[in-house]
């Protein structure tokens, strides 16, 4: 796989798309936000933009050894495409309630207490058990890297690369969505019109990975 300037334009779309998306993280710095205010939860938005690259890069010079298999990596792929396609359906179709309370809910069941946001090392450890991440670095590694090689690991450090510099940019606006909660949220039309043009980004970044 050839890391060039069409590579980067799908893998970018890609990462934009699953770091702005809805999700554990994107949850977590709303109610974060809301909470704690923006330079409270500044730290939580740095421990998710160097976490996750870190996981990725550690997955993907582990795991290229298994991802050399055709077989493996065209199943990973089919599935992970399958799952994102689920996943943007649901982004598609979501009538979220801005209004509901429970959105605070993931800060205490990820470990943060009542008067303090997450820091960098908690934000950063809690993506090893965010099911979403997961998935994605599954789906990313299968789609834009081949072979146990210097490419693959060109490829692996550049995925890690945009998805650290297109993080902080996505976490910064659903915080910035969390502290302006009363004058954002409260419109669910908005919501709506966001949420279905993620979803079409998402199905876009897939298309040229699945035509390979």
């Amino acid at each position: 796989m050839n890391v060039d300037w069409t590579w980067f334009l799908s893998a970018g779309a890609f990462a934009v798309a699953m770091s702005a998306t809805p999700g554990p993280n994107n949850t977590m710095v709303v109610a974060s936000g809301a909470t704690y205010g923006f330079s409270r939860t500044v730290p939580h938005m740095l421990g998710i933009a160097v976490g996750f690259p870190v996981m990725l890069i550690i997955l993907g010079t582990v795991g290229l050894p298994l991802l050399t298999d055709p077989r493996v990596h065209a199943v990973l792929k089919w599935v992970g495409a399958a799952y994102l396609l689920w996943l943007a359906w649901k982004i598609a179709t979501a009538d979220p309630d801005p209004a509901d309370p429970a959105a605070k809910a993931p800060m205490a069941r990820a470990g943060g207490t009542g008067g303090r946001p997450l820091g960098v090392v908690q934000a950063a450890l809690f993506q090893w058990v965010n099911p979403k991440a997961w998935v994605i670095a599954a789906g990313a590694l299968a789609t834009y890297t081949a072979g146990a090689d210097s490419t693959s690991l060109a490829a692996t450090l550049a995925l890690a690369l945009l998805f650290g510099i297109v993080a902080l940019p996505c976490i910064g606006l659903w915080t910035l969505i969390g502290v302006g909660t009363a004058r954002v949220l409260r419109t669910r039309r908005a919501v709506r019109l966001f949420n279905l043009a993620m979803a079409g980004l998402l199905v876009a970044s897939l298309v040229p990975a699945l035509r390979e």
